[in-house]
């Protein structure tokens, strides 16, 4: 199939041929035609799946060839979850709209309001937002949906997950009219809040499910290692570095201080490493990723803020120094290489604070994940606190005698009454008998 076949203008087409991109993904294939068809979109697609281009080909030909129902207000507006991802959005649809008079702006936090409130009014037909700055253009006025066209939710678990629900609420009351169209593209479909919100947003969708939140990546190999401690992570860390099979390597940690600390670790190692978190001003995010993108250098170590906000094909690695709380954030984190048709690696490392997270990541995608060792690297931990519940379902009889043991003992400490002995020394009747001994004598 190619991009003729789903019907979009050939100065498109032109466009995506100079970037290299001539046969569209399964996600193009059946978004793209249903989109410009009219129909709301309820759609399902695992990371590096190309849905990017899903919703923004159909967005670009539809201000391309028709009119626009308000002349001053934003024709699409695309609502992303975080400032990385809208980012990569937005310099994607700028490479498909170069050379027209299609104007697009991106309005972020961390970045100027009122520079924001200036692009606003130069009428731009593509507004590009995260929900929360996204809201405080609404609340201010200097913002307005009424002829909204075509609204588009890009990562919608990922929104709701990061607490924008009331956000939404907003966004869908200020553009409810009925020739709205609405695109709304998740990770995964089966989130209660997700399908909530997608009742209330969608009219109508057609449905499109190409892949489980949970399944497999086949262009990438994933293996885990067992660590005794944080020396031990830090040797494996070295060691995978070094290889000379790594391109560029996208290291996750659990915390900020440990992008930091990890990042000096390397440089230290004459290791070409930057730490992005999401304490560091917008611009300093925004020039860290450039140079990245740029390959200018070899390793970035983040925490989550970019489990869903790059898209580098020279991404040869993804290792995770730390597993991520949510077994979901594991596919996203591991997505960030084998993009494109590209092979990649995911290395995890498994300490014991990581274990419940291993145990819910290997039910989450139903599969063993099988650890591997390093020669002269392997550890003494070999995950055996996993047997810890089985052990107590074991003895669970032999617990309840010791349960009324406990019983017995809270009970023995009847014999020094506190309400016994204080009247002795302070109230009731013992003052009494010691004023009687007095008048005896």
């Amino acid at each position: 199939m190619h991009f003729t076949d789903l019907g979009i203008d050939t100065r498109l087409e032109t466009q995506l041929a100079h970037q290299g991109i001539t046969q569209p993904t399964d996600i193009q294939a059946h978004a793209v035609p249903t989109a410009l068809a009219g129909h709301d979109i309820f759609a399902q697609s695992k990371t590096g799946s190309g849905k990017t281009l899903a919703f923004l080909l159909p967005a670009v030909q539809r201000v391309m060839k028709q009119k626009a129902l308000s002349k001053r207000d934003p024709r699409v507006l695309i609502v992303a979850p975080t400032r990385e991802l809208a980012t990569q959005v937005f310099t994607q649809l700028r490479l498909l709209i170069a050379g027209t008079n299609i104007k697009a702006v991106k309005i972020l936090g961390g970045e100027n309001f009122n520079d924001q409130i200036k692009a606003l009014r130069n009428d731009p037909h593509f507004v590009i937002a995260t929900p929360g700055r996204l809201a405080d253009h609404l609340t201010q006025r200097s913002l307005q949906l009424s002829g909204l066209e075509l609204l588009i939710f890009d990562e919608a678990d990922r929104i709701l997950d990061l607490g924008f629900t009331e956000q939404l609420k907003m966004i869908n009351e200020l553009a409810d009219h009925r020739l709205r169209q609405t695109l709304l593209f998740s990770a995964t479909l089966d989130h209660a809040q997700v399908d909530a919100l997608s009742r209330n947003l969608l009219k109508n969708p057609k449905q499109i499910m190409l892949s489980a939140a949970n399944e497999q990546h086949s262009d990438i190999k994933q293996s885990l290692y067992l660590a005794d401690h944080l020396d031990h992570k830090e040797a494996l860390l070295e060691h995978f570095v070094k290889q000379d099979n790594v391109g560029q390597c996208i290291i996750f940690t659990a915390t900020r201080a440990d992008t930091t600390r990890l990042s000096e670790l390397l440089l230290s190692k004459g290791l070409k490493a930057q730490a992005l978190a999401g304490d560091l001003t917008q611009s300093k995010r925004l020039d860290i990723m450039d140079a990245f993108s740029r390959e200018n250098f070899k390793i970035l170590i983040t925490t989550d803020v970019a489990s869903r906000g790059l898209d580098l094909l020279s991404v040869t690695h993804v290792i995770n120094f730390d597993l991520p709380k949510h077994a979901e954030e594991y596919v996203h984190r591991i997505g960030r290489t084998g993009r494109a048709g590209f092979k990649g690696t995911a290395i995890s490392l498994v300490g014991p604070k990581d274990w419940p997270s291993y145990k819910a990541i290997k039910s989450f995608l139903n599969d063993e994940l099988e650890f591997h060792t390093v020669a002269g690297l392997t550890g003494k931990f070999k995950g055996l606190r996993e047997a810890k519940p089985v052990a107590g379902k074991a003895t669970s009889q032999k617990a309840k005698p010791k349960a009324k043991s406990v019983t017995k003992r809270k009970v023995k400490p009847k014999q020094p009454q506190a309400p016994i002995k204080a009247p002795l020394n302070i109230d009731g009747d013992a003052p009494m008998r010691r004023r009687k001994k007095p008048e005896q004598e």
